[in-house]
């Protein structure tokens, strides 16, 4: 079975949960099946490189992306099934599947229906993303979602598809390479008292992951506790300077602020999330949430926005708490979150019991290999339908 594997990212140019699930599963599809990777950018050793055509790199990016899914398309001869992660790259597979009559399976990470903060970076190319992930989507012979919520998400948004054709295979976690570390010299490096509760966020700045709800919340977290925050990459200018005042007045408001503005290196995430008291999670939208496997692989208490996916992965009670998201009411939401992360923070036996069973849950319940196989079963059962 020859698969062509279409993404956006893949190591080492990753910046996203998009990139480190297919970083992640193609070793472990490869095991099963012949997995060519096509990605955009520079040249890797195992996938074959793609950047926009020339004189497109100046206009808007969604351009771009269309003349680089042009090229991956016409390279997709000989496979038996194109597969592709994210908008970027569903079109390319939408035309693979037209020009050489090879099926094309989708897998949804996010939706652009669920994503119109997007237009503040995309501007009318969030049009065109829009329109390139409905056509892909309605016409794909599978959709795999990774996540019930997920799964419940692309129904609702695209209610032409057949139930049949969306699939659920969450998301995974290397617990092999996540999980708990003893070294600290990343925290020290970066300005971090390993002997003082550190409370953790680490994402991109964007309006998905609402780092400016944690901002805010953050001034009634205890004043005993650091607040760590390893965000970087933000979507737009404006959405960065919202987030450098936030800050500011937040360091001015309590001592122990860090932010750390890049993204970081696995081996600094879990340094940092192995020796924080708890890890938070903001998101207004999260399909599931890859981070908070990461936090959990690391032993590390949860506090998450009840959103998407996120409540198959976090057990509320169990490996953390659930903050409930409501966006009438965002107030309400900052104060739940303060208050979780107080609950936490004033329990540290209560902390170390959700750390040990996120931990055990990871390694039961998210292998990448168990993810691999799930996939492929998805290959044979469309192949078999053709």
């Amino acid at each position: 079975m020859r698969i062509g594997l279409l993404t956006r990212e893949y190591p080492p140019e990753v910046y996203g949960g998009a990139g480190v699930h297919v970083g992640a599963l193609v070793p472990r599809l490869r095991e099963l099946v012949d997995v060519a990777v096509h990605a955009f950018g520079g040249p890797r050793p195992d996938a074959l490189a793609y950047l926009p055509a020339p004189g497109l790199e100046a206009v808007n990016p969604a351009l771009g992306v269309l003349s680089a899914d042009l090229e991956i398309a016409a390279a997709l001869g000989g496979v038996d099934l194109a597969h592709s992660h994210t908008w970027y790259a569903n079109m390319a597979g939408h035309l693979a599947k037209l020009l050489h009559g090879v099926p094309h399976v989708v897998t949804a990470h996010s939706l652009e229906p669920r994503r119109p903060w997007k237009a503040e970076q995309l501007g009318g190319g969030y049009r065109i993303s829009s329109w390139v992930e409905k056509s892909a989507y309605e016409a794909a012979d599978a959709v795999i979602a990774v996540s019930e919520g997920m799964r419940a998400d692309v129904l609702d948004c695209y209610p032409a598809l057949d139930p049949a054709r969306v699939h659920v295979v969450r998301n995974g976690i290397d617990t092999a390479a996540y999980h708990p570390v003893p070294d600290t010299d990343a925290l020290t490096r970066h300005g971090i008292d390993p002997a003082k509760p550190i409370v953790t966020f680490v994402g991109r700045i964007t309006r998905q992951k609402g780092v400016g709800h944690l901002v805010a919340a953050a001034h009634r977290i205890s004043h005993d506790a650091q607040v760590v925050l390893c965000a970087g990459a933000p979507d737009t200018p404006e959405i960065a300077e919202e987030t450098r005042v936030a800050v500011a007045e937040l360091a001015a408001a309590r001592p122990g602020v860090v932010w750390i503005q890049r993204m970081l290196e696995p081996d600094e995430v879990k340094q940092i999330l192995s020796h924080s008291a708890v890890f938070v999670c903001p998101s207004v939208y999260e399909p599931l949430g890859i981070v908070n496997l990461e936090a959990m692989a690391c032993g590390t208490a949860v506090v998450a926005s009840d959103v998407g996916g996120i409540p198959e992965v976090v057990a509320h009670g169990r490996t953390g708490l659930l903050v409930h998201y409501d966006e009438a009411d965002v107030a309400a939401f900052r104060t739940g979150l303060a208050d979780a992360v107080n609950e936490v923070l004033g329990d540290p036996a209560k902390a170390r019991a959700f750390g040990e069973a996120g931990r055990e849950r990871a390694v039961r319940e998210f292998s990448w290999a168990t993810v691999a196989e799930q996939t492929v079963d998805v290959y044979r059962s469309v192949l078999s339908a053709r």
